[in-house]
């Protein structure tokens, strides 16, 4: 799809460095005398880099650039770069990572070789520092991906790494988009008081039943499926510990004998490399969970669309943009725990930033190789945003990217919603005219429901329905639950260029028509 940028959009669009979290334990240190290096690059010339790749390409890769604008993003940030390695001469990496053992000694000597090399430069360079690796590498070491995240301080030591056979990349883990590019279903969302009586009908045993699930047929498909035995993986910003329909009252009503797990990824602290744990202190990921999973309970909340799943949520980020160093490392580390759960089938990310990750998409080809169906959302914006095509990782051949649209026909995407031609699949979760009703979720505590949008609530949606049609047969493989979803969609066997194959008829994918 062609796209045209309103001159007010590119003057006006900052992007720029991510101060969510802070790793500058060990600041680059000054250059000493003597030493040549290029002056770093201000971030309002690394932006105009960034934006004109977006304009010609509708994507930006940190392989567009040149060692200068490395250098310059990541000095600008926390000094952290992720540097993918294989040994010299390995083939099709990409569709072997999940096949791969980093501690196979071939694979451990090209770690060692690299760290030795970067802390041995960087001392040359730098002497009277005295750095050791532990001093370079703020995060543990990873056990599944063949990726380090260290401090790198000078322009040659970038360019020697990008010219070795071992080096497969080198980019700056700490440079993403801003703050004001997060989503409209982002943090801070409150219980709706107000949401009218036309969003919703209570059904049995006395529970709210969103407006937006009629949209997709979810109820004609709960007689056939509730998504009973599928494991569903939420990687976001956590779940509340004070709402119990994801703890304590999880099993309710006609939702039983299922589990909840929580877990926790991220580190937002100065001052430690431990994850932080499973609470969500934005809202976005409770949200999301009450939309996938939420019980059929009897307080007067909301149900998720399968409600019989398990669930395992993971708090990969401090909010929807993945945009820091912690962030992009807390997501990688999460998808490889839901990769190596076999229990595990399908995976909701409703979260994503605009420029890509070669951290993180080792982790989403991991995950993908291990056979989970992975959902991301497209994006979601500010209107003035939203000119960009779908972003990372949606954009990428192993997700299936999701946005939002409004009720009615001709389809319409949210206000707020990225689509084009690499959306996959649309969910119904706002009304046509009125921006502000959208979809009933879980809020932070409490049984009254919040109300939630963007392409986050529309990829949690999706997620559900996936685990309806594995739930009727889960020796399925990704590609027959794909397949099925795809027929059951409103453009099949046609696809649409902004939507995909556009709205999923649950009833119809969970019965095989």
């Amino acid at each position: 799809m062609t796209r045209k940028w309103p001159l007010l959009v590119l003057v006006t669009v900052v992007l720029a460095s991510c101060a969510k979290d802070d790793l500058s334990l060990n600041p680059a240190p000054e250059t000493p005398p003597g030493v040549e290096q290029q002056a770093p690059l201000q971030r309002a010339d690394i932006n105009r880099f960034v934006l004109r790749q977006l304009q010609e390409h509708n994507r930006f890769e940190w392989s567009m650039g040149d060692e200068h604008l490395l250098y310059s993003a990541s000095v600008q940030t926390d000094s952290v770069m992720a540097v993918g390695y294989q040994p010299a001469g390995f083939q099709n990496i990409d569709q072997r990572m999940h096949e791969i053992n980093i501690q196979d000694p071939v694979w451990r000597k090209a770690r060692t070789a690299l760290i030795t090399y970067i802390v041995e430069a960087t001392n040359r360079e730098f002497p009277g520092k005295n750095y050791t690796a532990a001093d370079l590498m703020p995060f543990a070491d990873d056990l599944y991906l063949p990726a380090i995240d260290i401090k790198i301080f000078s322009q040659k030591i970038i360019t020697d790494l990008r010219a070795m056979p071992e080096v497969r990349y080198v980019e700056p883990m700490g440079y993403g988009s801003e703050q004001e590019l997060r989503s409209d279903s982002g943090c801070g969302l409150e219980p709706n008081f107000g949401i009218p009586s036309a969003d919703y009908s209570t059904i049995a045993p006395g529970v709210k039943q969103s407006w937006h699930l009629t949209e997709m047929n979810v109820p004609n498909a709960w007689s056939q499926s509730t998504g009973r035995n599928i494991k569903v993986a939420l990687l976001d910003t956590g779940t509340s510990p004070n709402q119990p329909k994801l703890g304590s009252q999880f099993n309710q009503g006609y939702s039983t004998s299922r589990s909840i797990t929580r877990l926790g990824t991220y580190v937002s602290g100065w001052f430690t490399s431990t994850p932080d744990g499973p609470n969500d202190q934005c809202g976005h990921g409770t949200q999301m969970a009450g939309l996938i999973a939420a019980p059929r309970g009897t307080d007067g909340t909301n149900v998720g669309v399968a409600y019989n799943c398990n669930l395992l949520a993971i708090r990969v980020t401090g909010d929807v943009v993945i945009n820091g160093s912690s962030e992009k490392r807390g997501v990688a580390d999460g998808l490889t725990i839901a990769a190596n759960d076999g229990a595990v089938k399908v995976i909701s990310m409703s979260i994503g930033d605009v420029f890509s990750n070669s951290r993180v998409a080792d982790a989403v080809r991991y995950a993908y190789g291990k056979g989970k169906l992975i959902f991301a959302a497209a994006g979601t914006s500010l209107s003035w945003t939203s000119w960009w095509g779908v972003i990372f990782p949606a954009s990428m051949n192993e997700t299936v990217a999701v946005t939002g649209v409004k009720d009615g026909l001709p389809l319409v995407r949210c206000n707020t919603c990225h689509d084009g031609d690499k959306v996959d699949f649309v969910a119904v979760m706002q009304r046509r005219n009125d921006d502000g009703r959208t979809a009933l979720t879980l809020a932070m505590s409490g049984n009254q429901p919040a109300t939630v949008g963007g392409s986050s609530a529309a990829t949690a949606t999706t997620a559900g329905i996936a685990a309806l049609v594995w739930a009727t047969n889960p020796s399925m493989t990704r590609d027959q639950v794909l397949t099925r979803l795809k027929n059951a969609s409103q453009f099949y066997p046609a696809r649409d260029g902004n939507f995909g194959w556009g709205k999923i008829d649950a009833a119809a994918a969970v019965a095989g028509n």
